[in-house]
């Protein structure tokens, strides 16, 4: 039996065809403004070549007229984007006809104009259209294939969010005290209650900001500043011009084993909290659904998980920050969290499902962020070594590589040099070896007024000499 020949892709319909079928089926008007000039991609804000784009986040609390009307706007962000994405998806399902930013936005404005859909008018159009560009955004990284098809979002299960552009709020910075002010949002008249924890950079106004509601009811406003952010001095090792360096090994018994033996203990937040969870979660159980009670209890829930993660963060924030600021070069390994947190099936369900849990408990890949942000604001160069290197079973003093080992081994001894290693403190190690070779590799290549790039990964390493 031959080879199945392989189906052709559908091709797209294009030209006044499409232009036809947009109007007539699918409501989409034509482009009236400026109808004889071409059309041109939007553009983003683009910062200054030595400005860090930096994100201020602050609890504001609303009144009641405010709260209300901000309901209104999650709302109606969550209707436009999927409205949006009905749209995209009948589009090419049915018409072969290919819809963008611009097509969903002269939507935007057939649906402001029907009688079902007028309440839309009370909304900010600059929020709507920022919902349609995440929609675009969306579609952008799965077309990539950096992310699955976009998924409609749901009311409970969806983040109440809404994204103001300049146009959607204004900013009044206090003369007393620089970095505060008042902001008021889009068809609100009374400035937000806004807790002032720190201030932002004097004289700066914001990119752009966004509200959010969690799901314990807090509302926060986030807002995005450029600013110059100076680099720290460089960490040399003492009595030399070596670069200090640090490796870091990520774990479930300890959460991070550096180099020189500290190990940082996992918090285990979950499970410090399980019993008061379950507590409310079986006292969830008995409320009546759709009653005042139930929704009591969940708010109790939402708390509770609220508070876990704002402490694993503030810790993490802190101990990132301090590993930053003492070292000039951090060795992490490339972890694939995916991989490691797959669902496990039959045998061993329960204890992989039980390890899943540690894992997002100790949120390696929040760490990994944040100390990929750092070294790019503070100077400093991240490596990222090969998630194969044997860290684990190469010796450290010998670099003889011993046997595959299972989890619950601890400590071994090297069968070449009688060495008895702690099995993280001994990956720590390696992995700072490592990555200072190919530390230097890189910068050996560089000219001398040149400076070594922020972040180095193994799997990425010919891009890297190649821009060197």
């Amino acid at each position: 039996m031959g080879e199945l020949a392989e189906k052709p892709k559908p091709k797209a319909v294009k030209g006044e065809e499409a232009k036809r079928i947009k109007r007539e089926a699918l409501g989409i008007g034509d482009r009236r403004k400026h109808h004889s000039r071409k059309a041109t991609p939007l553009k983003g804000h683009a910062k200054e070549p030595d400005a860090h784009h930096r994100l201020y986040r602050f609890r504001f609390y609303p009144t009641e007229e405010q709260a209300g009307q901000l309901a209104q706007t999650f709302g109606a962000c969550r209707w436009v984007y999927n409205e949006g994405l009905a749209l995209r998806s009948m589009a090419w399902e049915e018409h072969r006809v290919n819809v963008g930013f611009a097509e969903t936005c002269r939507a935007l404005t057939g649906w402001k104009r029907a009688e079902e859909t007028v309440w839309l008018k009370e909304v900010s159009s600059t929020v709507l259209q920022q919902s349609l560009r995440h929609l675009e955004q969306a579609f952008g990284r799965f077309f990539k294939g950096v992310a699955r098809y976009p998924r409609r979002k749901k009311k409970g299960r969806s983040r109440d969010s809404a994204t103001y552009v300049r146009t959607g709020f204004t900013w009044v910075e206090d003369p007393e005290r620089p970095g505060t002010g008042l902001i008021t949002l889009a068809k609100q008249s009374q400035p937000l209650d806004v807790r002032w924890s720190r201030a932002l950079p004097a004289g700066t106004v914001p990119v752009r900001l966004s509200v959010t509601r969690d799901r314990a009811s807090r509302y926060f406003v986030s807002m995005l500043v450029e600013e110059r952010i100076a680099p720290l001095p460089a960490a040399f090792v003492p009595g030399s011009r070596a670069p200090k360096a640090v490796g870091l090994d990520l774990g479930l018994a300890s959460l991070v084993t550096l180099d020189d033996g500290t190990k940082i203990d996992h918090p285990r937040l979950l499970k410090r909290y399980a019993e008061k969870l379950v507590r409310l979660q079986r006292e969830l159980h008995k409320k009546v659904r759709g009653s005042r009670n139930r929704e009591k209890v969940k708010q109790k829930i939402a708390r509770l998980y609220a508070l876990i993660s704002d402490v694993r963060r503030d810790m993490l924030d802190q101990f990132t920050t301090r590993l930053v600021r003492e070292n000039q070069v951090l060795v992490v390994e490339d972890l694939s969290i995916v991989n490691l947190m797959r669902a496990a099936r039959g045998k061993g369900k329960r204890r992989k499902a039980r390890l899943n849990e540690a894992i997002i408990d100790a949120s390696w890949g929040e760490l990994l962020r944040q100390l990929r942000y750092k070294c790019e604001w503070y100077g400093r160069t991240l490596v990222i070594v090969d998630r194969f290197f044997p860290s684990t079973r190469r010796c450290s003093a010998c670099q003889a590589k011993g046997p595959r080992m299972d989890v619950s081994v601890r400590e071994w001894t090297c069968t070449g040099c009688g060495v008895v290693h702690d099995r993280d403190v001994n990956a720590a190690v390696n992995l700072r070896d490592e990555g200072m070779r190919l530390y230097w590799l890189v910068a050996t290549g560089l000219p001398p007024e040149k400076k070594a790039p922020m972040v180095i990964k193994a799997s990425e390493l010919e891009k890297c000499l190649l821009a060197a």
